[in-house]
């Protein structure tokens, strides 16, 4: 049996954290933030929210933007354990003789699969996104299925993948706001931050040759809070930028398409990043440090209930100076000792506006013994001199 709780934090008017629709600033004129772009899109990490769009579904050429969904192909394979970032990879003559941008690959060349993804993150290698594909699925085609699938799981109704380099094909597009959901997605996985804030690194070759490898996103030394992000470029697709930026518990994912230059697009996002960081915040609302107010019963145990804590921080998203009501729910599991300490046993709703915004485990903050026949004894002599 579950036990269920109900506990309001704080209350007030409810109010909507989408600051702008289309690029009109909640409460104040109308405003662009976005300089000589087709297509914009700045949203909150961890929440999702909007908080600015511009022409966010139009479908569009996204040039090696395309990569952000490579790319999580490749970190999904990791992690299902179908591959190993030391695994080695012997490239393939189709792999090799890609165009474009590259780390000039050599056919028969063995590499591991941590030099390739490096490659793709830093300087979008078209070479090492083709090897990654046959290596992942045997062949680029199946893999670009898997694209195309990843993108309808992750609600991306505007997107269609035709190759995992980017280079042009009519049937290959994208959105802003798909953009963002993706490269969402694919910074989940912390070891893409091992390779997204390289600056300048050389690329070994097997056979002692060097290439020199330059982080394409300006960014991360222009910003100062921006820790990843992946750029693209062609005649047809313009100048594009997924990024990525944190200050203190706020991470934003900033999205421009169909830029004039490339000036244009480091310009557009560092003005939505600063719009950003400048209205709005992360809240916490639980520690998980601290310990729930309540504690939890046990079954079985040497004592009969036990402290527990969340398992994580939880964060609201609002605008600054805006407090949202807050309420939780915490739900207890059935629990029989023993307990070990930082055992899940139940988890917290956290609802804003009376919306579910996060979910978080809860568990055990100390260890419970089994009780023994002697403990019940004690109990029951307790009991009776009561």
């Amino acid at each position: 049996m579950k036990k269920l709780f109900t506990v309001m934090l704080s209350s007030c008017i409810a109010i909507s954290t989408c600051a702008l629709t289309g690029f009109t600033v909640e409460g104040k004129e109308e405003r662009k933030l976005s300089s000589n772009c087709k297509s914009a899109y700045l949203m909150d990490f961890d929440s999702g929210e909007c908080l600015y769009k511009e022409n966010e579904t139009a479908r569009m050429p996204i040039a090696s933007v395309c990569k952000v969904m490579t790319l999580t192909i490749v970190f999904d394979a990791v992690a299902d354990g179908k591959i190993s970032l030391d695994d080695i990879v012997t490239v393939s003559e189709n792999a090799s003789g890609m165009g474009g941008s590259q780390v000039y690959l050599g056919t028969g060349g063995t590499y591991s699969v941590d030099q390739l993804v490096k490659s793709v993150i830093v300087c979008s290698a078209n070479d090492s996104c083709v090897a990654l594909s046959e290596t992942v699925s045997g062949g680029e085609e199946e893999f670009v299925a898997q694209m195309n699938k990843k993108a309808t799981e992750l609600g991306c109704t505007d997107t269609v993948f035709s190759n995992c380099t980017g280079l042009p094909r009519d049937t290959q597009y994208s959105c802003a706001k798909d953009v963002a959901i993706m490269f969402s997605n694919l910074i989940k996985y912390e070891d893409y931050f091992k390779y997204s804030k390289i600056w300048l690194e050389d690329f070994v070759h097997p056979d002692d040759r060097t290439t020199s490898m330059t982080n394409t996103n300006k960014l991360i030394r222009k910003y100062s809070s921006c820790d990843g992000g992946k750029t693209g470029f062609t005649n047809e697709a313009g100048f594009c930028l997924a990024a990525t930026a944190k200050k203190n518990s706020l991470r934003l994912i900033s999205v421009v398409l169909g830029a004039s230059s490339s000036d244009d697009r480091f310009k557009s996002t560092i003005k939505m990043f600063d719009y950003g960081f400048a209205n709005f915040t992360n809240k916490i609302v639980l520690d998980k440090d601290v310990e729930l107010n309540d504690n939890f019963e046990v079954r079985g145990g040497k004592k009969q209930d036990f402290a527990v804590r969340p398992q994580e921080n939880s964060y609201v998203f609002t605008r600054m100076g805006v407090d949202p009501e807050i309420t939780h729910k915490i739900i207890a599991y059935e629990v029989k000792a023993p307990v070990l300490k930082d055992q899940v046993v139940g988890k917290i709703e956290v609802y804003k506006d009376g919306i579910l915004a996060d979910t978080v485990n809860v568990v055990a903050a100390e260890c419970v013994e089994k009780a023994e026949f002697t403990d019940y004894f004690k109990n029951v002599a307790e009991n009776w001199a009561l």
